[in-house]
């Protein structure tokens, strides 16, 4: 998931500050730019993670834009960090599912062209947790 993040502008005496507006208690920092960025990654996994454990929910990130007029973020940098959450949504279950070959055929084209899903089962997953979040946002 790509979670937009608001970037303080440091300077020579004070670092840069990162909050991450779409998960609330989320924040970090970094004495430059690119370090602000590594950290809240870091920042994102630990808060999902603490969620996870605590059986809650994990929010959904939210498009940019959606933060960018925020006044409360005026003259901070905007980012995005990509934060992979399939490993906090709990332990691998192995299923059975049928589906028709030519549909087969056509995932698997499609994983060979991105090695982004990894496996047919990786495919599987992106394109419900997809669905899953178009329902979500629809209610």
């Amino acid at each position: 998931m790509w979670y937009p993040i608001a970037v303080e502008v440091g300077d020579g005496e004070t670092a840069y500050g990162v909050v991450v507006p779409d998960l609330p208690g989320c924040f970090s920092a970094g004495d430059t730019f690119d370090e602000a960025i590594l950290n809240a990654r870091e920042a994102i996994e630990g808060h999902i993670e603490n969620l996870a454990e605590h059986g809650e929910e994990i929010p959904k990130a939210s498009d940019v834009s959606v933060h960018m007029g925020n006044p409360a973020y005026r003259d901070w940098v905007w980012a995005v960090v990509d934060v992979d959450v399939t490993p906090y949504m709990g332990k691998s279950q192995k299923i059975n599912v049928t589906l028709p070959e030519l549909l087969i055929k056509r995932i698997d084209d499609q994983v060979a062209r991105d090695p982004a899903y990894k496996s047919r089962s990786g495919f599987l997953a992106d394109a419900a947790m997809k669905e899953l979040r178009r329902e979500r946002s629809a209610q």
